[in-house]
């Protein structure tokens, strides 16, 4: 798979040929680091109920093992992306990659439940650096060319990742206990570490004075705002009371002033002129509403399938495996057709795809029962894989390079906050739909329409990020335009058409 992807191509990786052979060995490396980040993600969900026991503790304190892992990423994954462009990213993908390790050794012997919680949350931090600086690391590995199909790669080895965390995690927890669902990380880490120390190109030195600062107000505006939106969402397990409304308005607050402050700061986290690119602008809106749909899968497919049609627990985890599975074998196909017909035409594909599933989902009668549940779901989930591929190729091929972390900190927030935002959003149209106060002793009936409903969103947000993705489409066209001037502010200057200028612009993304 890895010969494939690398082979077939006679462009330079990056800008030194030298380094085309450890290529190959370079993306098994990056390959890797995906995997864990997105393994550390699900696998320790199911051992929840365990761990409650273990240290005699509620569902509200166990909980935190799994939130304290999703706020380090959420909020950190920007920050540690630029702070990779700034210092160097090999750099610091090893030392996230050896956090990452060393926290997973700790929640493995974690005496106490708040010891585990702040050894997961540092294992967040170092699953943020791998998860920001993987895709930044695929322009200076893989051909141009090739991108997609590298893209592809590491969407199926984040598939497979989450898809193994909740079976694997089951198996180690019942033939080992709870902490073998840590330490099964050591190894790979180490495996991921050594891979990367030997093949991942080398940084390139700057000299400090023309070296970007790092923002430190922006980057603790950005973590608090992102906290406070992760948290109230996520927080009342279904409910939204005075804590969640509070939470949120905080979370509006703080965007408005970490935008106040980014457009007066000499060196930004993030350059809000970036937000001019369509691309870029278009990229991270779908990802967030795709994001959003994928996650109605998850929140909504267990409950139809036990309560409408029946099924018993193994039949209902085998059923919601044909999702992730899909995903894991499209992922390498979906990018090479990215690379062949497109990134844009792929987008645009997969989309279609993601509308035609949903739709038909809310419309399906239980009577038509795992097939009339499957089959719609397989098409979502390509379609998925379609547009997942594509849209980070799209956004991730004209990035500058010294942008490349933050841009690709930026994609991966998008998609967690999409997946944050899906579960209480899309969970709480799910229980609306269903009318009942519990949903886990509603009718089969209530559950049914429940889950036509909650589809019949999914398919509206879908064509919603279908007319960003042609809207996005059109702009890009109007802007390559040879008649068409757009000036650009760049430090008290105006560029004009693109044209080359001798000091560094605003904008994070190279247009052709």
């Amino acid at each position: 798979m890895l010969t494939t992807i690398i082979a077939g191509s006679d462009e330079p990786v990056a800008e030194d040929p030298e380094r085309r052979p450890s290529a190959r060995w370079a993306l098994a490396g990056l390959s890797l680091s995906m995997l864990l980040s997105s393994l550390g993600t699900s696998i320790a969900n199911v051992g929840l109920p365990t761990l409650a026991q273990a240290f005699t503790a509620s569902f509200q304190e166990v909980q935190w093992v799994v939130l304290a892992y999703l706020l380090a990423v959420t909020t950190l994954i920007v920050s540690v992306g630029r702070l990779g462009d700034i210092v160097g990213r090999r750099r610091l993908l090893l030392a996230g990659i050896l956090l990452f390790t060393a926290a997973s050794v700790l929640c493995g012997v974690a005496p106490t439940l708040w010891t585990l919680i702040a050894a997961r949350a540092a294992q967040g931090l170092g699953a943020a650096v791998m998860m920001a600086l993987t895709m930044a690391f695929v322009g200076e590995t893989v051909p141009k060319s090739r991108t997609g199909s590298a893209m592809g790669l590491l969407g199926t080895m984040s598939a497979i990742g989450t898809a193994l965390g909740p079976s694997l995690g089951g198996v180690l927890i019942s033939g080992l206990g709870w902490r073998a669902i840590f330490l099964v990380n050591v190894p790979l880490g180490v495996l991921t570490f050594l891979l990367a120390h030997r093949r991942l190109p080398v940084d390139r030195r700057e000299p400090k004075a023309g070296r970007a600062r790092f923002d430190n107000v922006g980057t603790l505006l950005l973590a608090l705002t992102l906290a406070a939106y992760a948290l109230a969402m996520t927080l009342g397990r279904g409910g939204f009371g005075a804590l969640n409304v509070t939470l949120l308005s905080a979370a509006a607050f703080g965007v408005g002033l970490f935008v106040f402050t980014e457009a007066r700061t000499a060196s930004p986290l993030i350059r809000l002129a970036m937000f001019r690119d369509p691309v870029l602008s278009a990229g991270l809106a779908m990802s967030a509403l795709v994001s959003t749909v994928m996650m109605a899968t998850l929140v909504v497919g267990p409950f139809y399938l036990s309560r409408a049609l029946g099924l018993d627990a193994a039949l209902v985890g085998l059923v919601l495996a044909a999702g992730p599975l899909v995903a894991a074998l499209t992922g390498v196909p979906a990018g090479r057709i990215a690379d062949r017909f497109g990134a844009q035409r792929v987008t645009v594909a997969g989309l279609t795809g993601m509308a035609a599933g949903s739709a038909v989902l809310s419309m399906a009668p239980a009577t038509l029962g795992i097939p009339g549940y499957v089959a719609p779901i397989v098409v979502v989930t390509l379609g998925y894989a379609l547009f997942q591929t594509a849209n980070n190729t799209a956004v991730m091929a004209d990035v500058r390079p010294d942008r490349r972390g933050v841009v690709s900190g930026m994609l991966n927030l998008s998609r967690n906050l999409g997946l944050i935002t899906g579960a209480s959003v899309m969970g709480a149209v799910f229980a609306l739909a269903s009318a009942t106060i519990d949903v886990t002793t509603a009718r089969p009936e209530a559950v049914a329409t429940g889950m036509r409903s909650t589809f019949a969103v999914a398919a509206v947000l879908i064509v919603v990020a279908l007319a960003v993705a042609v809207g996005s489409r059109l702009s890009r066209h109007a802007l390559r335009s040879p008649r068409q001037v757009f000036p650009v502010t760049c430090r008290g200057s105006l560029v004009y058409g693109g044209a080359p200028v001798p000091e560094q612009h605003d904008l994070g993304v190279e247009r052709p």
